[in-house]
């Protein structure tokens, strides 16, 4: 490990302190921008926040115990430690914590996987991929961190700089040789990815999220590109580009004039990597013949719609890119039965409707739902109705609430809007806004209901036999932010619950009851 003065000088910092020198403690927070997270010997990074500024905690993370300040500001005149002043402390942390923790990521075979849609999707896709290679791995991203079969609930969909160097240290250790991360827009505009050697990145697609940070839809752009052109500090080895998206065709383009080809895929027949025929998407899962580069393979997942079979695709590049053969690309994407909250069916075949469970919570990602399910409820001639529980967070991108407004109102038959994450803002206003968009349609047929539990209900107990209610936005979370407060809440355990009070209220025989969709 470095001493103090070292990493002073590889970080071109202006350091005074003491005299001699001395190396920083190892192990977890020995880096960090937490002032309550400072261990003894450790190094506090002083960062001007949007709601706080770090050099206000400096005399709290020298009473725990730091021996060094990292700032853009320079030292108090009583300074006693060892001050490094820098001009861009955020990039600062990330490069400290790669000198730290030994620039894990380059012991590694490391994919970066970003985009508005399917991150998850493709990270859970990938890592059950290695693991039929039988190779050792570790993921980071929205639902878990896992190395091997350890896991921890997130946090985070991509953590600060010094959690994801650690992180990545503690999976070299574990004899990890290849790992899959989630990289968000707003961690990379964030220099969180900074200094990461990333084997293989891939691009989803890119559609309206994050707008209360980014502003607008080119600098949400901007922030994810920084992935491929080199921007975090090291450019990827190979890129996987999903060329059906036209944000993907532009970076593809982009790869292109550097004379490094992306490995591009796309269903609508653009990509290297697309499907010999279109496929047909019902709800018992995805069977269709890709073309590769290397030849044909034959793809059988559990998975359903449109989106998934694009999420696979993007793993298909993204294994072939890690030099895996088609046989153990096949076998992994076949394993994998499916990832908490994504599509998750959460009624039984013993039901009289149709549950299920989302996470999306952009208009895109709503709108490629309803379509999923409409596609198949007309595949498979079904009478019934479809019933959409959705709402939009507080404090975040206002302008998207119409747009998901709209796009349940054209593709539902009902709509209940409740609360998802209001944090400090009145759910109602919040509602307001949504129900702009449904208005928009021409539709009336829906309600406003604050309280999601009891959205949740009512959309499931008064169902009729043969419909499918969808409750979208939340999926795997299992939580509800309540001003400052997260208070326990998993919409699958409602669902249940629902689904339990329902059967035991139904005054209709087994035999009279119809088939749920699918």
């Amino acid at each position: 490990m470095k001493t103090i003065r070292d990493i002073a000088s590889e970080l071109g910092a202006r350091i005074t302190g003491p005299d001699g020198d001395q190396m920083p403690v190892g192990g977890r927070h020995a880096v960090t921008n937490d002032s309550r997270r400072v261990v003894v010997g450790g190094i506090f990074v002083a960062i001007k926040g949007v709601r706080a500024d770090g050099n206000q905690f400096v005399d709290a993370a020298l009473e725990r115990g730091a021996i060094a300040i990292v700032s853009e500001e320079p030292p108090p005149q009583s300074n006693t430690v060892f001050w490094l002043e820098v001009s861009n402390a955020r990039a600062a942390l990330a490069q400290l914590a790669g000198l730290v923790y030994d620039q894990p990521s380059t012991q590694l075979k490391l994919v970066g996987v970003t985009g508005t849609n399917g991150k998850t999707t493709i990270s859970w896709l990938v890592e059950s991929v290695l693991r039929a290679a039988g190779l050792k791995t570790a993921l980071m991203g929205t639902i878990s961190y896992r190395i091997g079969e350890s896991e921890l609930p997130a946090e985070f969909t991509t953590p600060e700089s010094p959690e994801i160097q650690f992180f990545l240290q503690q999976a070299v250790s574990a004899g990890v040789t290849h790992a899959v991360m989630e990289v968000s827009s707003i961690a990379l505009d964030l220099h969180r990815a900074d200094g990461l050697k990333f084997a293989v990145a891939a691009f989803t697609n890119l559609t309206q999220d994050h707008l209360d940070f980014h502003q607008t839809m080119e600098a949400y752009f901007t922030a994810k590109r920084k992935l491929f052109d080199g921007s975090i500090g090291h450019p990827p080895l190979r890129a996987v580009i999903n060329v059906d998206d036209r944000y993907g065709k532009v970076l593809a383009a982009d790869w292109e004039k550097r004379g490094r080809g992306a490995l591009s895929y796309g269903l609508d027949g653009g990509g290297v990597i697309r499907p010999a025929e279109q496929p047909t998407f019902g709800l018992s899962g995805l069977q269709f013949t890709a073309i590769s580069p290397a030849g044909e393979i034959d793809v059988d997942s559990p998975l359903v719609g449109r989106p998934h079979a694009s999420n696979i695709l993007g793993t298909i590049g993204i294994g072939l890119a890690l030099g895996l053969t088609l046989e153990t690309i096949a076998a992994g994407i076949r394993q994998c039965q499916g990832v908490p909250g994504r599509f998750e069916r959460v009624s039984t075949p013993g039901d009289d409707i149709t549950v299920i469970v989302d996470y999306a919570h952009t208009p895109d990602a709503l709108a490629n739902v309803l379509r999923t399910i409409n596609a198949a409820r007309n595949s498979m001639r079904r009478s019934g109705t479809l019933t959409t529980v959705f709402g939009c967070g507080g404090d975040r991108d206002r302008t998207k609430r119409p747009l998901m407004g709209e796009e349940a109102g054209q593709l539902s038959d009902r709509v209940i809007l409740t609360s998802d994450n209001p944090r400090r803002e009145d759910p109602l206003l919040i509602l307001n806004d949504i129900r702009v968009g449904i208005d928009r349609t021409g539709r009336r047929n829906y309600r406003l209901i604050a309280d999601r539990r009891e959205a949740i209900f009512e959309a499931i107990t008064a169902a009729r036999p043969g419909d499918v209610v969808l409750v979208a936005g939340k999926g795997h979370e299992t939580y509800q932010i309540l001003a400052t407060e997260k208070i326990s809440f998993d919409d699958r355990e409602v669902a249940r619950e629902a689904l339990l009070e329902r059967r035991a209220c139904s005054d209709l025989m087994p035999s009279a009851r119809n088939r749920p969709v699918g």
